[in-house]
């Protein structure tokens, strides 16, 4: 009778019902906020990270530019334009929607160019039927580039600079907060950005971030984010394709649901609307699902702990003992349910 009583306290439903009840509830309490995981094991990793790597354009700030002023340097305005928004037809950037609706096509005539191509990072590059060579991009393709460069685009034929824009963006109205309330977590927060150094700089400086990268191409990136992994568990926060290998090297990749798609298959939370204080969400409920885990796991093993002895000593009669044990299913579960309704700041 004592030996039956034993086996029956030391059921092991309690420890095997601890970790996935709690993980149901919280993915489900993520879904609920608009959060998005892909597995279980993604929250529990999501709990233990320490450190957020952000994206600018697009993630950080809204990624509807405005064409701020344009310098056609004494160049035909009406050629220029038709250029600027030929090749930014084929561009997958998200400035390049900005830039057509700036610069829209007029449709008359054949196309200008017999090849485009876009190079993740620098920009479009297009070939006439003259032979000549149009680029158009980040202060990278100027035949001596700028560390200090004040424009944002440049567009040159044959390397000779026939024009600059100047673009503004805006950062998201729940960015400033999601950083406040991540750095208040004790989280190392960087910025990771392939714009210019200046405007880098400058959003760094409103959102108080400490750590930033600039004009970093996709490899470059890659390098930064697979070193910052190494030092601390990391979560890498972008949206666009030149974000996509950073997302899938960083300890866990986050993206927004109107991201690319690139990026959203590389990632494992997906944020919905592209709302970043659901991130805050996110941090706050992972942290409560991994103590509600622990929380499962004592009281299931401190119940086998103190039962165990009781049953061999003779002291609890199987019946019993199967009622005890019934209940400690039923403590592990109530538990997670709490996980549900508790409230997380």
């Amino acid at each position: 009778m004592n030996s039956i009583a034993v086996l029956v306290i030391s059921c092991p439903c309690a420890m095997g019902l601890a970790t996935p009840t709690a993980v149901m509830v919280g993915v489900g309490r993520l879904a609920r906020k608009g959060i998005l995981v892909k597995g279980g094991q993604t929250v529990e990793t999501f709990a233990s990270i320490r450190q957020f790597i952000f994206d600018k354009t697009g993630t950080l700030t809204t990624g509807q530019f405005e064409v701020d002023s344009v310098d056609y340097r004494g160049n035909d305005r009406e050629e220029i334009q038709q250029v600027i928004a030929e090749l930014e037809l084929h561009s997958s950037h998200p400035i390049a929607e900005s830039l057509l609706a700036h610069f829209p096509q007029n449709g008359n005539g054949e196309p200008a160019f017999v090849s485009i191509v876009e190079t993740k990072g620098l920009g479009m590059e297009a070939r006439d039927k003259k032979g000549q060579l149009w680029r158009l991009g980040s202060q990278r393709i100027l035949r001596e580039p700028n560390a200090n460069s004040v424009h944002s685009l440049y567009l040159t034929r044959d390397e000779e600079l026939l024009a600059t824009i100047d673009l503004r963006d805006h950062l998201k109205p729940d960015a400033g907060s999601t950083i406040r309330y991540l750095k208040e977590k004790g989280m190392n927060i960087v910025l990771l950005s392939g714009d210019r150094l200046s405007k880098t700089r400058q959003v760094a400086e409103e959102l108080g971030v400490e750590q930033y990268y600039a004009e970093q191409l996709p490899d470059q990136k890659l390098e930064v984010v697979e070193k910052l992994s190494a030092q601390l568990p990391t979560a890498m926060v972008g949206d666009g394709i030149n974000d996509a290998p950073a997302l899938a090297k960083a300890t866990l990749g986050v993206s927004l649901s109107n991201a690319s798609q690139a990026a959203i298959q590389s990632a494992q939370i997906i944020l919905l609307n592209g709302n970043l204080q659901r991130l805050a969400d996110a941090v706050a409920i992972s942290k409560a699902t991994l103590q509600t885990i622990k929380g499962n796991l004592f009281w299931a093993f401190a119940y086998n702990v103190v039962a165990i002895p009781i049953a061999a000593f003779g002291f609890l009669n199987p019946m019993w003992g199967a009622l005890f044990m019934a209940f400690s299913d039923v403590v592990v579960i109530g538990n997670s349910i709490r996980l549900k309704y508790r409230r997380l700041h």
